[in-house]
């Protein structure tokens, strides 16, 4: 018989709700303090990574985040957890590319025709680097300067893109960021800019990759635990044996529970539950971290959810309505002007509370988004995101 203790679905879910800002008190109005709550605001989407960062706090507008961004610089825009875009705490961003750059590189999914040599890829990155010591190019120049700090190679048209094809060089663009080379910079008109983060944050420099690793697995487990090392590597984008190895070389820190009629990993000791019962309605917008890195996915997205909210079993590309901590609908937010117009389809009826509490919220989308919000409810006919 296991001694492991047990927890169950509804204490990890209510205390990593209330852990993410989504129960119990609001998160105080600093959108870099969230972003660390929350291990990072998914930023493909800017609009959305605005709204995942203050939906969790209860006064304040996208401003806030743009001002954390460009003026105080508390927060940085770049490359993390499964190369994609986030915005991170400018403080954990040491921890954070030390973290990242630790990480074995996947296989590339590129055909072999398409890839860079490990001697490119290392010719690019140093390219890079040295193109946004000085300055903050556009893409169209930094791609120039890369290509001729290296070779016609680099700018060659092979790789397929939304709306055309993208020269070789740029996939491994993602690796810079994570090695603390290159992040967003302010835009130059309708047109983003890259910068070193070493320029904007004076004195950066990367932790070294095992105290990153270890802090960043605290800052993981902390939030989304009980997890096992495949739910990290997933989340992270790395290798599943690797996660394993990690995860056994921290054993010492870490304590193994029952959890969903499985073994997972808390941070040892970390057995306390929520003080707060969750919300009866929130909205998660589009990739928002908590979706995204809660599991197991089935008991997040139950029964019809997971056939509504989910995009080929991934999470995000719908935005969600929580209803009492688990998925019970989609919305869409579409603007006109000042008019926020919310469409929110939940996959049950609603109570007359429930009623007051999505409302409530619809109400605090259309403020940090400057506008007025009105709320429909019916279907959501926007598909998923890509």
């Amino acid at each position: 018989m296991s001694t492991r203790p047990t927890l169950t679905w509804s204490d990890v879910s209510a205390r990593r709700l209330e852990r993410a800002g989504l129960a119990g008190a609001p998160l105080p109005p600093d959108p870099a303090g969230i972003a660390a709550a929350m291990c990072g605001a998914h930023a493909q989407v800017l609009s959305a990574a605005e709204l995942s960062l203050m939906l969790r706090t209860d006064h304040g507008t996208r401003v806030a985040v743009r001002d954390a961004l460009w003026t105080d610089r508390t927060l940085v825009k770049t490359y993390g957890p499964r190369g994609t875009v986030h915005l991170l705490p400018a403080a954990d961003l040491a921890m954070w590319t030390g973290a990242l750059s630790a990480v074995p590189a996947g296989s590339s999914p590129s055909p072999q025709g398409v890839r860079l040599t490990p001697d490119q890829t290392d010719q690019v990155l140093a390219a890079i680097e040295d193109a946004l010591e000085e300055a903050e190019p556009t893409i169209d120049e930094l791609g120039e300067a890369v290509v001729a700090a290296t070779g016609p190679w680099a700018g060659d048209l092979v790789m397929p893109a939304f709306q055309g094809m993208w020269p070789r060089w740029r996939q491994v663009m993602h690796r810079a960021g994570q090695r603390g080379a290159l992040c967003f910079g302010p835009g130059r008109g309708r047109k983003v800019t890259y910068t070193s983060p070493r320029r904007a944050l004076p004195g950066f420099c990367p932790m070294d990759g095992p105290t990153a690793l270890a802090a960043l697995v605290r800052r993981y487990l902390y939030a989304y635990g009980p997890a096992t090392s495949a739910d990290f590597a997933t989340w992270l984008g790395a290798p599943p044996r690797w996660a394993a190895d990690l995860f056994a070389s921290l054993a010492d820190g870490l304590q193994q529970v029952d959890f969903a009629g499985a073994p997972a990993w808390i941070m040892a000791g970390d057995t306390s539950g929520p003080t707060a019962d969750p919300a009866p309605v929130r909205l998660l917008p589009y990739f928002d971290a908590y979706g995204i890195a809660s599991r197991p996915r089935d008991l997040l997205f139950p029964g019809r959810a997971a056939e509504r909210a989910l995009a080929g079993r991934q999470a995000g590309n719908y935005p969600v309505v929580l209803i009492d901590g688990v998925v019970g609908g989609v919305w869409h937010q579409r603007r006109a002007g000042r008019r926020v117009h919310v469409t929110v389809e939940p996959l049950a009826p609603l109570t007359a509370g429930r009623r007051r509490a999505l409302e409530a919220q619809v109400q605090r989308v259309g403020e940090i988004l400057e506008g007025a919000a009105e709320l429909t409810t019916g279907t959501v006919t926007v598909g998923p995101h890509a």
